[in-house]
């Protein structure tokens, strides 16, 4: 990992690159040099041709409490331009990232889990969008991807409550697709992103180009929108690769191209 100071660590191991937020004295909460951090190592994620996923975690057994108040009152603001608040919520990578959830997730901090494609949570591990009982709106992004991965009245009875969510309950309603036993989140997060980078790097890519975008085509545009993506990707000498392998009975050599 990079130097243990910085407010995140990343580190590359086989094709994932993990993103630990490391203020666990502030309960991991987003200042805006640990929204710049995040945001430079997501950055890094979607501009490396050897890193195919990503993981973002907290230190210390927290996932992230949220915005740090004592830095805003100072007038901090714990956002960067285009990937907004913490380096995520507006422009998440374009490459799959997984959510390894220990302990509280509250606030940004589960808008952070939320702009992930998968969310992996110790037993121990507590969601929620605290921010009506403060008088204050969860504006990022909470509000609009809370209700499209859980059902409906759900969604709007944790948002307007702002109740605390425990881990049991979230992975009943599908959010969290995993649980594990406490400080074991990160290792479950691993293994599921080893499994993404066994295959091919642009067809995991541009799978999930599709998943997250085909959410706003008309059923008239869908399959031209897709065609668009996945044609060039049919046409890849990856997708050669792939074909060749299986017939010869032998694992894929991927060259991203």
């Amino acid at each position: 990992m990079t130097n243990k100071g910085n407010p995140v660590l990343t580190e590359s191991v086989d094709g994932i690159l993990i993103i630990t937020i490391n203020r666990p004295q502030a309960r991991n909460s987003i200042n805006t040099a640990t929204a710049e951090a995040i945001g430079l190592a997501l950055d890094e994620l979607d501009n490396k041709a050897d890193l195919t996923a990503g993981i973002i975690t907290g230190a210390g057994g927290f996932f992230c409490a949220g915005m740090d108040l004592k830095a805003f009152l100072a007038g901090e603001k714990p956002s960067i331009p285009v990937r907004g608040f913490a380096g995520i919520v507006e422009k998440p990578s374009e490459k799959p990232l997984i959510a390894a959830v220990e302990g509280y997730a509250l606030a940004g901090g589960f808008e952070i889990a939320l702009a992930c494609d998968v969310i992996v949570a110790s037993r121990e591990a507590k969601f929620g969008l605290p921010e009506v009982t403060r008088g204050l709106v969860a504006a990022g992004g909470g509000l609009m991807r809370l209700p499209q991965r859980v059902p409906y009245h759900l969604a709007m009875e944790w948002a307007l409550t702002g109740r605390l969510i425990e881990a049991e309950e979230a992975y009943r309603a599908s959010l969290v697709t995993h649980l594990t036993n406490p400080g074991a989140a990160l290792d479950k997060a691993l293994e599921i992103a080893t499994r993404i980078v066994a295959n091919g790097p642009m067809a995991v890519r541009a799978t999930k180009k599709i998943i997250v975008q085909s959410q706003d085509w008309t059923l008239e545009e869908s399959f031209h929108r897709q065609r668009e993506i996945s044609e060039p990707i049919r046409e890849s000498d990856d997708a050669k690769e792939g074909a060749q392998a299986f017939t010869q009975k032998r694992l894929p050599v991927w060259q991203g191209k």
